[in-house]
């Protein structure tokens, strides 16, 4: 499971503060510190950056290059002269692993500007699944958006391997059939978009819960969404064991949470107290149990 570090973030007081006041340090300090973490992408999210993100996002990312010129970056805002400007500046990694669009939306006023920009820039990009009338209601929705972004894009010459489609992940407090939507919707990419990749912001499922509470819900979705293809997410770097598992060193969670998707419930008895917690929020998530914020006190 590729990893997207996310917090290189204008919502963080002291990242914010440093994007505002074009502080490199902190922004610098982060940057190496998520390769530290191991990220394999690092997340630039300036947020809508509606004044000034034309000159703040191309000064962010030759800051963030010059301490990490080996890691590619993905490009996160909703200003599409922001995207553009930071295109123009950007450099290659070592690798010749492309940079990433986050995101394009499946709107029309969207990707028939965006979708050429990326073709023009040779970066890779993640198809967003959100339409004009916002949330897909199922994986049917989402199919049908996706199905239209990637014709869209094939046309412009962007092969699907160079795609990332986006579900959409939300919290499962508030709409715990989605969680299950979004499964089933990676079930069906395969067959749908040969080739294409996939990712999502997997620390949506537990937005709303308490804080102690979120690790557990994110590390247990990114496994429940690797079973079913899931080929990366946008993630924590702070989140050591949710990177160990991503990075295969916790078959054992792993592999209870297949086993328990596969219709095997264990002897809770026999686990440990931090696989029971795994089991017993996957069926939380499932469905199996209704979502409280006491699950792992029943």
């Amino acid at each position: 499971m590729l990893l997207i570090g996310e917090s290189l973030n204008v919502i963080s007081k002291k990242i914010g503060r440093a994007f505002k006041e074009r502080d490199a340090k902190p922004i610098q300090e982060e940057a190496l510190f998520q390769k530290e973490k191991r990220m394999d992408y690092i997340d630039i999210n300036l947020g809508p950056a509606k004044k000034d993100g034309h000159e703040l996002m191309p000064w962010v990312v030759q800051v963030v290059q010059e301490v990490v010129p080996d890691v590619p970056l993905a490009l996160d805002t909703s200003n599409i002269d922001a995207i553009e400007a930071a295109l123009k500046v950007i450099k290659q990694v070592p690798s010749g692993t492309p940079h990433i669009i986050n995101s394009i939306m499946c709107r029309p006023e969207r990707y028939e500007r965006m979708v050429p920009m990326a073709a023009e820039y040779n970066a890779d990009f993640i198809a967003l699944m959100w339409g004009p009338e916002g949330l897909p209601r199922d994986e049917n929705e989402r199919a049908a958006l996706c199905v239209e972004l990637l014709y869209f894009a094939n046309e412009a010459g962007i092969p699907n391997e160079k795609i990332w489609v986006d579900g959409i992940v939300t919290p499962v407090n508030i709409q715990q059939p989605q969680a299950i939507s979004l499964m089933e919707f990676q079930k069906m990419l395969p067959d749908m978009c040969p080739g294409a990749k996939s990712t999502c912001g997997l620390s949506n499922i537990s937005n709303g819960p308490p804080d102690h509470l979120r690790p557990i819900l994110n590390q247990t979705y990114m496994v429940m969404l690797q079973k079913c293809g899931m080929f990366s997410v946008i993630s924590d770097p702070r989140d050591e064991q949710l990177t160990a598992i991503a990075k295969g060193e916790r078959q054992d969670i792993v592999d209870l949470i297949y086993g328990i998707m596969d219709g095997n419930q264990p002897n809770m008895a026999s686990l440990s107290k931090e696989l029971q917690d795994y089991a017993k929020t996957v069926n939380v998530i499932l469905g199996n149990t209704l979502y409280s914020d006491s699950w792992l006190e029943v």
